[in-house]
């Protein structure tokens, strides 16, 4: 049996789409089963009835700081739809402590740097700021405090000394787009477990390879 998930959006979906995607393939073990977004006007949504996904909108603006009022009404749409995983895509707005902790270890996330270094807003300017030669992407399990839960997978790209923000964002969506999916096809599978503050594999092993930035001519 594939694992139900949804996919919660405020704008315009683009690892939505790129999880509903791999999860048309036959041998994927999860279904997008509901794309939720909070805002009406979200270009996803569009993105996901064109791929016949059912999509709904439960505005959060009316609900202002209630963060409870949402998350109820938001649990009784995943409950009548069967969710079993939430798949979180660029959806703009803050859980409450209790709606994580019901969720956690079924939850993801993901952040475009290579978490712990440079959660919240802006990662891509606080990385060319730091100067670092590496950047990424982490896809992590949803916790109260932001992109601190455990990690399940990562992707990096190097950071050349012309990078912008918006060079660097590009490199690293597409990073995005491969590690997301493999990351719930992890999860659906039943692959990861959490030991303590840790997210453990199941047949995880070193490559053998590493990566080096820069790289001189």
């Amino acid at each position: 049996m594939k694992r139900r998930v949804a996919i919660l959006i405020s704008g315009r979906g683009s690892n939505m789409a790129a999880l509903i995607k791999a999860a048309s393939a036959s041998d994927f073990p999860a279904e997008i089963s509901l794309v939720i977004s909070n805002k009406a006007d979200a270009l996803g949504l569009e993105r996901a009835k064109t791929a016949g996904v059912k999509t709904l909108v439960i505005e959060s603006k009316p609900f202002g700081k209630d963060r409870a009022g949402f998350e109820k009404l938001l649990q009784a749409e995943l409950d009548q739809h069967g969710i079993e995983l939430i798949c979180l895509g660029g959806f703009m707005r803050l859980f409450t402590a209790e709606f994580t902790k019901a969720w956690y270890g079924r939850m993801l996330n993901i952040h475009p740097s290579l978490l712990p270094s440079f959660p919240g807003l802006d990662p891509h300017g606080q990385a060319l700021r730091a100067g670092v030669k590496l950047s990424g992407a982490t896809v992590h399990f949803v916790i109260p405090e932001t992109d601190a839960g455990p990690i399940v997978m990562q992707g990096a790209v190097p950071v050349s000394d012309q990078d912008t923000a918006e060079t660097l964002s590009e490199r690293i969506l597409e990073v995005e787009h491969r590690i997301y999916p493999a990351a719930l096809s992890l999860l659906a599978t039943g692959k990861v477990r959490i030991e303590g503050d840790v997210c453990k594999t199941a047949g995880s092993a070193a490559s053998g390879n590493f990566l080096v930035a820069p790289v001189l001519s």
